[in-house]
């Protein structure tokens, strides 16, 4: 077996069981594209390669993307990417409608929350995602409102898509074993995009400047943060147009809320963008 490099957060799943039940749930059959991340020995490779119409596998190390590319020489259906997901836009890798495209992997834990963004990011959201994380971010993923799981990725994620969850991995189903339990969870963008990019991005400004300041009140929040220093009757005009409570905590507002905010923040200009 190959050695599992710390620097890239490598853990092999060698459990054929849950790679099954992985590539089920992905739903994926002969008319359909499918984006791998990280397939590093192939775990869910085998299972996909000649089930799938197009399979595109996206890994970072040397060694094992050399070793899939001479594995799948002759077989014209696979494609090898040799990559971070990161330097990658999947609407460029996809040779159909990135809104058709299916994405799957075990992605490194380590940086899972940037992997997501990027793969939720405006004009490239593929039709679904199922990925293994670390179960305590499957729980921030997942958490409900005032929960202490409950912040910004919570609202981020689960803005702009459905997400459930599938089933927990045992360590043991690692070579090596990983620290840490792991989820694997599915996620669905909606269609259409309930939002604008730019709005996105101002929602994006919201969640990480208030849940910065969570055991803190919204109002104090909207006064006190740079981007955004409102004055006490401005707040109560947002509070009056919002129909929120802003006395409350942030922990306390459902991604619902937080739209309709940044929404009426925008309105005013806020937070201020350079030209």
């Amino acid at each position: 077996m190959v050695r599992a490099k710390r620097s890239l957060g490598q853990n092999f799943l060698v459990d054929p069981n849950i790679q099954r039940k992985i590539v089920d749930a992905v739903e994926a059959g002969a008319g359909d594209e499918v984006l791998e991340i990280g397939p590093g020995m192939g775990a869910l490779t085998r299972h996909l390669a000649g089930r799938v119409g197009r399979l595109v596998l996206v890994e970072l190390d040397d060694r094992l993307a050399a070793a899939l590319a001479r594995t799948y020489a002759a077989d014209p259906s696979v494609e090898v990417v040799h990559a971070s997901i990161l330097d990658v836009d999947p609407a460029r890798l996809a040779h159909g409608d990135v809104a058709r495209l299916k994405v799957v992997g075990n992605i490194p834990y380590n940086i899972t929350t940037p992997i997501l963004f990027h793969l939720l990011a405006p004009g490239r959201r593929p039709e679904r995602l199922v990925i293994m994380v670390q179960r305590e971010v499957a729980e921030r993923i997942l958490a409900p409102p005032g929960g202490k799981d409950y912040g910004a990725l919570s609202v981020g994620i689960r803005a702009v898509a459905d997400v459930e969850r599938l089933f927990n991995v045992s360590r043991n189903a690692f070579q090596p074993p990983p620290e840490v339990m792991s989820t694997v969870i599915r996620i669905t963008p909606r269609r259409p995009a309930p939002l604008e990019p730019a709005e996105e991005a101002d929602l994006r400004t919201l969640t990480r400047v208030a849940f910065a300041w969570r055991r803190k009140q919204l109002q104090k929040i909207l006064r006190a943060a740079p981007e955004y220093g409102l004055d006490a009757a401005a707040v109560q005009a947002l509070a009056l147009e919002t129909g929120l409570d802003l006395d409350a905590r942030p922990e306390t507002l459902p991604p619902e809320a937080f739209i309709r905010l940044a929404r009426a923040l925008r309105g005013r200009g806020l937070p201020a963008r350079a030209e």
